[in-house]
């Protein structure tokens, strides 16, 4: 299968920015199911005629279940640049996250240190540091409610695993239909709440800042808030 052109958000010869749709992987599992990177490179290999095999990097991840903007790189020098970029923090990152409990405040700032189990694919926050876990902070603020649900503007300062889903749960406010961190609230087709919903980065050739927006879901409960 190949990438539908109206989830394309931003292309060049230098990189591809995706849309990606709540349940398909960004990058390849245990599992053997298709991934972006596939339909990506299959999107690249047919639009432009290329033969042989396509270069496409994978220059950061979103969770499964997680829609939203992702970046790829068409070659390896932009792979490279992006790379350096996100490891110099010189990239800023917004997501939207439903939740159907009021957070304490309106807004604030979260800082725990986060642990992964890779056996149980779950992580967990502490409050203070210790046992190998990585400081991760965060900020949130509280832009919109409608119906039973609250809409978080959540902007991540670090990059850990389910950082944002195991923080906001840690404050109380588990991600609507995120059952492995505490919702009570199941989604039909296994989705969570959670959206990436822009994302700005140092363009890797021309080095000026790159904004890109992914627009909501095609879902009853995100299209609520298509006017925030």
């Amino acid at each position: 299968m190949t990438l539908a052109p109206k989830t394309v958000l931003f292309e060049d010869n230098h990189l591809l920015v995706v849309n990606k749709p709540a349940g398909l992987l960004v990058q390849g599992d245990r599992t053997g199911d298709e991934t972006l990177a596939d339909q990506a490179k299959a999107y690249i290999k047919n639009k432009y005629n290329k033969p042989g095999d396509v270069f496409l990097g994978i220059v950061h991840r979103i969770d499964r279940p997680v829609s939203g903007a992702v970046v790829l790189a068409r070659t390896s020098k932009a792979l490279e640049r992006l790379n350096e970029s996100f490891r110099d923090r010189k990239v800023e990152k917004v997501y939207w996250a439903l939740v159907k409990n009021r957070p304490p405040q309106v807004q604030g700032t979260l800082v725990n240190w986060i642990k992964k189990n890779t056996n149980t694919n779950k992580a967990v926050a502490f409050n203070k540091p210790g046992g190998g876990a990585l400081k991760s902070s965060l900020s949130y603020e509280l832009i919109g409610r409608l119906s039973d649900y609250y809409l978080l503007e959540v902007k991540p300062d670090t990059g850990r695993p389910h950082q944002i889903r195991v923080q906001l749960a840690k404050m109380g406010c588990p991600i609507s239909g995120d059952l492995k961190y505490g919702a009570t609230d199941k989604s039909k087709d296994g989705r969570i709440y959670l959206h990436s919903r822009e994302i700005v980065i140092p363009h890797p050739v021309k080095k000026e800042p790159l904004r890109i927006t992914a627009s909501l879901p095609d879902d009853q409960i995100w299209q609520m808030f298509r006017g925030v």
